[in-house]
């Protein structure tokens, strides 16, 4: 990867860099992931070794948009593995508002209690999409979640030192989790043979994906990352993580790439992706923590969705 016509070399040991970005080489969580075959999603629970304290990222509530039913499998089997192996959940993260599945994080927090969290940009993307929907009423409400995140901000996971990295470029929201050595660093980059995320949504933007991946790039080498998608190209099997080197030296998007050819190519692949299926269904429920809309007077909730109003809000 380079950056402008060609990425600086940085001059920082290995060493120093984990110290100053709070990285600590000794501090290795526990990672189990959970792929979402419908989504292509993975969810995931990460955990102190030491302690037993877990965080859940970025959970999928289930939902058919043929027949408008919820279900909360992918969060059951969640919630199963964290009683199976005796865990302690102490936060529910979302690392953006998702535009391809809803958020279960509003679901587990009602079954265990636990604090939820999000970026605190979360604010700007409810006033993209309150627009959107014309539904003034989703905008500016942040008690939808017990806590926004700042970039640098740091919070604990046991003993596991956790700290958040600003990441925008997907949305205007994203922020990519460090914690001990693994970084969950979400639609910024997918596995090496996949490339990288879309940045054509409403606040979207190519060149910020470019310059948050820049940042996480910065990180370890030997920094575990771990994605928020997987689509099997080739139809492999679902994979999830990888390392900074791996992606520096293999990820088809980026290595041996400037800045300007990223951009670019980025641009023109987003003109020919379809809009994610679930992208008006998710959004109005994903900017409320994911909360489905109230009920009205019959007890059915009722998503609403934009006729004809989408292309105006996209990136050129």
């Amino acid at each position: 990867m380079a950056s402008g016509a060609a990425m600086a070399s940085v001059s920082l040991s290995q060493k120093s860099k984990r110290k100053e970005l709070g990285v600590s080489p000794d501090a290795k969580p526990v990672v189990q992931g959970f792929y979402d075959e419908r989504t292509g999603s993975i969810q995931y629970v990460v955990y102190c070794p030491l302690t037993n304290a877990c965080a859940i990222i970025d959970p999928v509530l289930d939902f058919d948009e043929k027949s408008g039913s919820i279900g909360t499998d992918n969060a059951d089997i969640i919630l199963d593995y964290i009683a199976e192996h005796g865990l302690r959940l102490v936060w529910i993260l979302d690392t953006h508002p998702h535009a391809d599945h809803f958020s279960a994080a509003h679901y587990l927090k009602q079954k265990t209690g636990a604090p939820t969290a999000i970026g605190e940009r979360i604010r700007d993307v409810q006033e993209i999409w309150a627009k959107i929907y014309n539904r003034p009423d989703l905008n500016g409400d942040l008690s939808y979640w017990d806590h926004l995140f700042a970039d640098g901000e740091t919070f604990q996971i046991g003993e596991l030192k956790a700290r958040v990295i600003y990441s925008p470029g997907h949305t205007i929201a994203s922020i990519t989790y460090v914690i001990g050595n693994a970084a969950f660093i979400h639609d910024t980059l997918f596995m090496p043979d996949s490339g990288s995320a879309r940045a054509d949504f409403p606040g979207g933007s190519a060149e910020q994906l470019w310059a948050s991946i820049d940042t996480i790039l910065s990180l370890p080498d030997d920094t575990r990352l771990f994605t928020g998608h997987d689509y099997r190209p080739g139809g492999r099997e679902p994979k999830w993580e990888s390392t900074v080197l791996e992606q520096k030296t293999s990820n088809n998007h980026i290595a041996n790439k400037s800045a300007e050819d990223f951009v670019a190519a980025r641009r023109a692949r987003d003109k020919t992706l379809p809009m994610p299926k679930l992208i008006l269904h998710a959004l109005q429920v994903n900017i409320r923590g994911g909360r489905l809309p109230e009920a009205e007077d019959n007890g059915m909730s009722y998503l609403k969705i934009p006729i004809g109003a989408f292309s105006e809000y996209c990136a050129d």
